[in-house]
């Protein structure tokens, strides 16, 4: 009785901890799944087809509005509401036009999740691969945090260490502090005008 009692607790620990598990790794997947097709068809879909098949997967699998006001740092809590809105649309603009303008073919390569683990500040990890058959795999590790009632990823590291939000903080805030904001969102916006004429692709 107790051998049947505790095997079937296990099971029910078993199941919880698998749910748990799911639910941040299923929004990398989705996003994953949908970067994969945008590869695949990315010469039929063009720069722009692409930036609309990924922009929809980018605003529900990110917290872009936190992402954007952390990047600016401290001087971007003195913006007017109206700027802070500005600037939450460009960087929507410049991360979509990122994985845009980066994935423009497919070669045979595969997203895989690796698992799952607790972080700092009630977030968790979901360490993935790129899985590259002609090329060194890169290690790709989201951080997820709870917001509006699902997980949104707040940050993605590149080799498992390389912070993408503090690459951009660095670069965000000193053109913010350097040469103000209007600036900032021209030089955003520059970037990814290049991205969509194919002047850059990394």
């Amino acid at each position: 009785m107790l051998r049947g009692a505790t095997v079937l607790l296990l099971g029910v620990l078993c199941a919880t901890s698998a749910a748990a598990d799911s639910g941040a790794a299923a929004v990398v997947e989705h996003l994953h799944a949908t970067l994969l097709g945008a590869m695949k068809d990315a010469a039929a879909l063009g720069y722009q087809g692409r930036y609309d098949r990924i922009k929809p997967a980018v605003d529900t699998s990110f917290d872009l509005d936190f992402m954007a006001r952390f990047v600016l740092g401290p001087d971007g809590k003195d913006l007017s509401a109206a700027d802070q809105a500005r600037w939450r649309d460009a960087f929507e603009r410049i991360t979509v036009a990122t994985y845009a303008g980066r994935f423009t073919g497919w070669g045979g390569e595969q997203f895989k999740t690796l698992g799952e683990e607790p972080a700092a500040q009630d977030t968790v990890f979901v360490k993935t691969v790129l899985d590259r058959p002609d090329a060194e795999n890169v290690q790709l590790t989201y951080r997820l945090r709870q917001s509006d009632g699902g997980w949104k990823i707040v940050d993605i590291y590149n080799k498992g260490t390389v912070s993408e939000l503090a690459l951009r903080r660095s670069d965000y805030s000193s053109v913010l502090k350097r040469d103000g904001f209007d600036k900032l969102v021209q030089t955003v916006d520059a970037k990814v005008a290049d991205y969509a004429s194919g002047k850059i692709t990394n």
